[in-house]
């Protein structure tokens, strides 16, 4: 069984870091290995501006991007980032943001993502990534 079927299935709860972010999955095409999922900025991740914190649409954007890839893994594998790069469009705020991410290249081990995040069907940031698919224990 794949983490996804588990997770769907409520056999795995989602992480807490997924829960502080407000994770919701939308959607999940494992043939294609693409995700759409959504989040709640909360106003506790403002900055002084109002706006979403930079650091918290990176990792809305990890936890979009990420997903695409577990989820099509057993659950004795993980795929940790090894490198995230984030471009910042607009800012976000407070409210439903949406999440679209998908795996560009896979490897035995190394595989490339890339993803958006929405806010309103208006870009607010992309990113892309870099994992690393790894057996746990």
């Amino acid at each position: 069984m794949i983490i996804y079927d588990l997770i769907k299935s409520g056999k795995m709860p989602p992480p807490e870091c997924a829960k502080t972010l407000g994770f919701e999955l939308i959607d999940y095409c494992p043939d294609r290995l693409e995700i759409h999922v959504a989040f709640e900025g909360r106003e506790t991740f403002t900055n002084p501006a109002g706006n979403i914190q930079g650091g918290f649409i990176s990792a809305m954007l990890d936890d979009t991007m990420g997903p695409a890839l577990v989820f099509s893994l057993p659950p004795t594998q993980f795929a940790p980032t090894l490198e995230l790069k984030t471009q910042f469009i607009r800012a976000a705020k407070q409210g439903r943001l949406e999440g679209k991410g998908r795996v560009i290249s896979r490897g035995r081990q190394i595989c490339y993502l890339e993803g958006e995040l929405y806010q309103d069907d208006t870009l607010i940031a992309k990113a892309t990534a870099t994992a690393m698919i790894r057996d746990l224990g």
